[in-house]
């Protein structure tokens, strides 16, 4: 990059900014605005209206905001660049979703991504060190600001490119195969009123983690690599008691497949209403979904067990191959059935009365599989507690007081359960730390 003096080298680099073509929403968030801010106070001078302790003023208040900016969210400007450059949805990357054939894009969308290319190149290369040196001149300082310094924890191909308008192949073939936008950055969302957030903190639980259950997670685990392998994968309702990993299993999945494309989006029963604006957002995107709901159950035919009902058996718009929905309960019949349900005569009100009763029974039925998990007997409980204890390195315990005080714990709590063990190893771990 040409080294020109302060004030043309920001002006510039503003200029470029703002005429990018497909990539402006690089800028959109609080550390591309703080930046351009920064480049419009650099650009400012005697002739400005404002006077020169102002604009000086103005100047090391935007420079103190981006340097902030990039402290907060513990990224590197390098890094801030190039990541949103390979997540970033515009025309070029959504078309690179459906086809990697350059002969198929429209030469002005190739010519306006090299020109863009070009342009946050220019914008990688100008380094904190050389702002600093920018406001330091501008603003007349004795010394040079603090300059924010942070080591790239990695590298991307992009990074270590020198020429990014050449790399229109391969940026291509990246969005094609990790798509854009937060699927691409981000494992797993909540749905909350009207919109996915995604979750930064994810729990930490992993297949290996979980001990028993076998051939429900080895059932969980195919079904969910089918869907991974573009085959038709089948919605799961994970049945039985509380405590025992139904919950966990799903979530860990995510963890053991996100970097393969899946993508787990958490719905609650009061949002299932909203299913179908969901799939129909979900059928755009290149990853694999599971929608997960948990603890479901109804306390009556309402608008929200329509909702699910739809997807699950289909409507006029198939339900998209690249979601399937992954149910818990404690409840094997999911509508709740009271016994004023069931007709003990013939019904004045009703004439098909078992119909509606029937309807409510096999609602399960309607997902592709369902998984039981039964009650831990006292062998299973204790299996999980030394799996988890040699987890926990927990190891200069005598084996024969780790399953008595685990089995004094299950009796005083919550019963045996996998859930019970591990809050037994957990509160363990703590007691023989302190």
């Amino acid at each position: 990059m040409i080294d020109y003096p302060p004030i043309n080298s920001s002006r510039m680099l503003y200029s470029q900014v703002t005429s990018l073509l497909l990539y402006q929403s690089i800028f959109a968030n609080p550390i591309g605005q703080a930046f351009l801010n920064l480049l419009y106070t650099l650009h400012q001078d005697e002739s400005h209206s404002q006077p020169r302790q102002s604009i000086a003023f103005d100047c090391l208040q935007a420079y103190g905001n981006w340097f902030k900016q990039l402290a907060e969210n513990g990224e590197s400007w390098g890094n801030y660049l190039t990541d949103e450059i390979l997540i970033n949805e515009n025309p070029f990357s959504k078309f690179a979703q459906k086809t990697i054939k350059m002969e198929q894009f429209a030469t002005s969308l190739l010519e306006s991504a090299k020109n863009d290319l070009k342009i946050l190149e220019n914008l990688y290369n100008c380094r904190p060190e050389k702002i600093c040196q920018w406001v330091q001149i501008a603003v007349q300082l004795p010394h040079t600001p603090i300059a924010w310094q942070m080591e790239s924890t990695y590298k991307t191909w992009l990074s270590e490119s020198t020429n990014w308008s050449e790399n229109l192949a391969q940026l291509a073939q990246h969005y094609h195969n990790k798509g854009v936008g937060i699927y691409s950055k981000y494992l797993a969302f909540r749905y909350q009123e009207g919109r996915l957030n995604p979750l930064i903190q994810l729990d930490p639980i992993r297949l290996e983690n979980l001990v028993g259950y076998q051939w429900q997670k080895e059932t969980l685990i195919k079904n969910t690599e089918f869907l991974l392998a573009g085959q038709k994968a089948l919605s799961i309702l994970l049945y039985g008691s509380r405590g025992t990993g139904k919950s966990s299993l799903v979530k860990s999945l995510i963890h053991q497949y996100g970097d393969q494309g899946l993508r787990l989006i958490e719905v609650a029963k009061s949002e299932l209403k909203n299913l179908p604006a969901i799939l129909g957002q979900l059928s755009q995107q290149r990853q694999k979904f599971i929608i997960f709901v948990d603890d479901l159950s109804f306390e009556e035919d309402t608008d929200t067990f329509k909702s699910l009902k739809v997807v699950l058996e289909g409507s006029l718009t198939a339900k998209p191959e690249n979601v399937v929905i992954y149910a818990t309960s404690n409840r094997r019949h999911l509508i709740r059935e009271n016994f004023a349900d069931r007709p003990a005569r013939p019904s004045q009100e009703e004439v098909h009365s078992w119909d509606t009763v029937e309807e409510k029974l096999s609602f399960s039925d309607r997902f592709g599989l369902t998984l039981t998990f039964e009650p831990a007997d006292q062998d299973d409980y204790l299996s999980i507690v030394h799996h988890l204890a040699k987890q926990s390195q927990i190891d200069h315990i005598d084996i024969r007081i780790l399953e008595f005080k685990a089995l004094q714990w299950a009796n005083s709590h919550n019963g045996r359960s996998g859930r019970t063990a591990k809050q037994f190893i957990d509160f363990l771990s703590a007691e023989l730390a302190i």
